[in-house]
C-alpha cells in the first residue's frame, strides 16, 4: 500500500539544490583561473533548506485528505471486495415457527373407487417416482366403466363407418343429401359418446377389462404411511398411501396482523436452526391465515443457503420489516468509525476515498444510509478495515 509523502520528495530536492551549488561553484572556478571559489554564506544556505523545507511541505499537504492509493492488484492482493450501494433498510423482527413439506410436496393417495386390495407394492419409508404403483385394486364398478368405455367405442366405430358409407353413395346418386347429414350427426355424436366414456374409464385408474386398476402416486418421494393391507376394501375416496417429496420443504412462521403490511414477498430472513445458520426469502405473506379466527399472519420463506432440518423441526427468524423504498444501504462491514465519525470507503481511480456518511437502521447484514451516498457507487466491502488501518498509518507518519 501508497500513500503520497513529502519526505523523500524533500531529500530529492535538496539533492537536486546541492548539485546546483556544485556546478555553480565549479563553473565560477573555471572562468576565473587562480580565483579562490568563494564560501557559500551560511545564510543563504539556511535560507535555501527553508525554500526546500517550505516546498516540501506544500506537496505533501497538497495530497488529498482521507485518501489511500492502491492499484487494482493490491486491492485484490490484501482480499478487499467491492460492492454497491443498494435500496433496502429496515428493522428486524423475531419469529418462531416450524419446518413444513412444500404444498406439492405431499400427496395422499385415495382410491378413485371402491374396490378390493389385491396386493400392496410398498412400504413406509420406500422411496418412489412419480407414476409408480403403490397397490392394485379390483372393482366391479371400475369393470363398469371399462366395459362401457368399450362399447362406446365400437359405437362410433359404426357410425363412422355408416357416414362413410352413405357419403359414398351420396357421390354415386343413390343416397340424398339429407340422409348424409343425418349419419354425419350420428357419427359425431357417438365420438363424443365414446370420448366421455374414455375419461369416465381413466378417472377410474384406466381398469383392465376385469376391472383391475393400479393406484399410483403423482408424485416422486418416500411413502411415509400406508393405510390398507392385501385382502381389504378401499372405499372410494379412502387413503391408501401417504407420500412425502423430503427435498420440498419449506419454512412457515406465524406473526401477529401487523407484520403483514411490513413484510413482503422477496424480503431476508434468517433463520437458526438446530444444525446452524439458514439464509432464506419470503416467498408469500397471508394475513389472517394462521387459523379459523383470522388472528395470525402466515409467512412462508424458502432456503437459500445453508440446510434446514428434516420436515417438523422448531426454527427461529430474523424477518427484515419496513424496508425503505429508495434507501441506500450498504453491508454494515463497510462502514468504519474514524476520528468519530462514520465513513465509507469509496473506490476512485486511483484507490479509495473516505466519504463521511450518516447511518440509520441496520437489518440483514446490512446498514441503512441516511445521507453521504447517492446509490451509484462502488465501496470497500470485506476487510474495508484495512483501508481505516492505513489511512491511520499514514496521518501518523505526517504527524512526525
Amino acid at each position: 500500500m501508497t500513500r503520497k509523502s513529502g519526505l523523500n520528495k524533500t531529500w530529492l530536492l535538496g539533492g537536486v539544490a546541492a548539485a546546483v551549488l556544485l556546478g555553480g561553484g565549479l563553473w565560477l572556478f573555471s572562468e576565473r583561473p587562480g580565483a579562490v571559489p568563494a564560501a557559500v554564506p551560511a545564510e543563504a544556505s539556511a535560507e535555501d533548506e527553508h525554500a526546500e523545507g517550505e516546498e516540501g511541505a506544500a506537496e505533501e499537504g497538497g495530497s488529498e485528505e482521507g485518501v489511500v492509493e492502491l492499484t487494482a492488484a493490491q486491492i485484490q492482493a490484501v482480499g478487499i471486495t467491492l460492492v454497491s450501494a443498494s435500496g433496502g433498510g429496515g428493522g428486524e423482527t423475531r419469529l418462531s415457527g416450524r419446518v413444513e413439506p412444500m404444498v406439492d410436496a405431499r400427496a395422499a393417495v385415495a382410491a378413485s373407487v371402491g374396490g378390493r386390495v389385491e396386493r400392496v407394492l410398498v412400504a413406509p419409508g420406500q422411496s418412489v417416482r412419480a407414476g409408480q404403483s403403490l397397490a392394485v385394486l379390483v372393482s366391479g364398478e371400475a369393470a363398469t366403466f371399462r366395459a362401457d368405455a368399450d362399447a362406446a367405442a365400437a359405437s362410433a366405430d359404426a357410425a363412422r363407418r355408416a357416414y362413410e358409407r352413405d357419403r359414398n353413395l351420396e357421390e354415386q346418386g343413390v343416397v340424398a343429401r339429407q340422409e348424409v347429414e343425418t349419419s354425419r350427426a350420428q357419427s359425431l355424436s357417438a365420438e363424443a359418446a365414446a370420448r366421455a366414456a374414455r375419461a369416465r374409464s381413466s378417472a377410474a385408474g384406466s381398469p383392465n377389462a376385469s376391472g383391475r386398476l393400479n393406484v399410483v402416486s403423482p408424485i416422486s418421494g418416500v411413502v411415509t404411511s400406508v393405510q390398507v393391507g392385501p385382502g381389504g376394501f378401499a372405499a372410494q375416496g379412502g387413503v391408501i398411501a401417504e407420500v412425502t417429496n423430503p427435498n420440498r420443504i419449506e419454512m412457515v412462521f406465524n406473526a401477529a396482523p401487523a407484520l403483514a403490511a411490513q413484510v413482503r414477498a422477496g424480503s431476508t430472513i434468517q433463520v437458526q436452526t438446530p444444525s446452524g445458520a439458514v439464509t432464506g426469502i419470503v416467498t408469500g405473506v397471508a394475513a389472517g391465515g394462521g387459523g379459523i379466527d383470522g388472528g395470525a399472519t402466515v409467512i412462508r420463506a424458502r432456503p437459500t443457503g445453508g440446510v434446514l432440518p428434516p420436515s417438523g423441526s422448531a426454527i427461529t427468524g430474523t424477518v427484515v420489516t419496513g424496508d425503505t423504498v429508495g434507501g441506500v444501504t450498504v453491508p454494515s462491514d463497510a462502514i468504519q468509525t474514524v476520528e468519530g465519525a462514520s465513513v465509507v470507503f469509496v473506490r476512485t481511480d486511483t484507490g479509495f476515498q473516505a466519504v463521511p456518511v450518516l447511518i440509520g437502521r441496520a437489518a440483514g447484514g446490512r446498514t441503512e444510509i441516511v445521507r453521504g451516498l447517492t446509490g451509484p457507487e462502488r465501496i470497500a466491502g470485506t476487510n474495508a478495515f484495512l483501508l481505516k488501518a492505513e489511512l491511520a498509518k499514514g496521518e501518523a507518519e505526517h504527524g512526525h
